[in-house]
């Protein structure tokens, strides 16, 4: 039996044959992403020609979520072997557009499967990685002084304001109740740093600095008209702005809380089978692709205790 290393991102051919002898060509020319659904399966599909590869677990019961729970060190992986009843791995053909095929509970009519090849065996290896960001329009290796050298914002991070929240997750990196990407950074990816705003000229721009305009009041006690932890809309003279950004207005009422912080949560889970054995092909290693799910991007909020 000729072994085979194909991957979904390649346009590689295999000659299939059939139990009635016939041989077929399969071209295995998928995206690198696949979708899933119900409890659980994982499937890719594709027009001209209409094709699909599906991977259906059972057993054990998993579902998203159960992927999404993740370690400590924002890892997990799972291992299933494939079987012909609970976790079968299938090729298959189609008169039609599939699209509409995989997890309902009555298929459309008028599609018709022209063609369903199942693996007899194999293991399906499933990973997933969280990976968190404050979405503040600075890229996380840029806000970690790398101290320790390893260049991984997560091990020694800096955290500048102090509030337990490394820098690279902070949305606040100053601490100053405004928001690192309403202060105007303006990192350019593959450029740096572009004209950082810097409203009291000090050197330090307004993202990490505590006291915007330098009147000597920080600017989370700048709040002279809503007290709601938000200095940019407390304004003593409309035609200048936010009082924090005004120098002439040093009105103090203090801070008394941080604002909650946004993380941003997204879940990469891969899925690699290994010793795949479809009638007539035995393939070492197939690279299912990297699951594309709106459920993949999640959120999480945080309050730092206030000093």
């Amino acid at each position: 039996m000729r072994k085979l290393s194909l991957f979904l991102s390649l346009s590689l051919f295999s000659i299939l044959s059939c139990d009635d002898g016939d041989l077929i060509t399969v071209e295995f020319d998928f995206d690198d992403t696949f979708a899933a659904c119900g409890e659980l399966v994982f499937y890719n599909i594709k027009s001209d020609p209409y094709e699909s590869l599906s991977l259906k677990i059972s057993s054990p019961s998993i579902t998203l979520d159960t992927l999404y729970n993740v370690g400590a060190d924002n890892t997990k992986t799972i291992t299933v072997n494939i079987n012909e009843t609970s976790n079968p791995f299938n090729y298959r053909s189609y008169n039609a557009d599939p699209s509409d095929f995989f997890c309902n509970d009555v298929p459309p009519s008028g599609i018709t499967i022209t063609n369903d090849l199942q693996s007899s065996g194999g293991v399906a290896t499933i990973s997933s990685l969280l990976i968190e960001d404050d979405n503040d329009g600075i890229p996380a290796e840029v806000e970690d002084e790398n101290l320790d050298g390893d260049n991984d914002p997560s091990t020694n991070p800096t955290d500048r304001d102090g509030d337990g929240i490394p820098d690279y997750l902070d949305d606040d990196d100053d601490g100053d109740n405004v928001k690192t990407s309403s202060e105007s950074p303006n990192y350019v990816v593959g450029v740096g740093f572009v004209d950082s705003l810097d409203t009291d000229g000090d050197g330090i721009p307004d993202y990490l600095d505590p006291d915007d305009d330098g009147d000597g009041v920080l600017t989370r006690d700048e709040e002279n008209k809503s007290q709601d932890q938000n200095p940019t809309n407390d304004i003593t003279y409309s035609s200048v702005g936010a009082d924090y950004l005004n120098p002439d207005v040093a009105t103090t009422v203090k801070a008394t809380a941080y604002r909650e912080h946004t993380i941003e949560q997204s879940y990469e889970v891969d899925v690699q089978l290994t010793n795949i054995q479809l009638p007539g092909v035995s393939q070492d290693v197939f690279e299912l692709g990297t699951l594309e799910d709106s459920s993949s991007s999640k959120k999480r909020y945080v309050t730092p205790e206030f000093p």
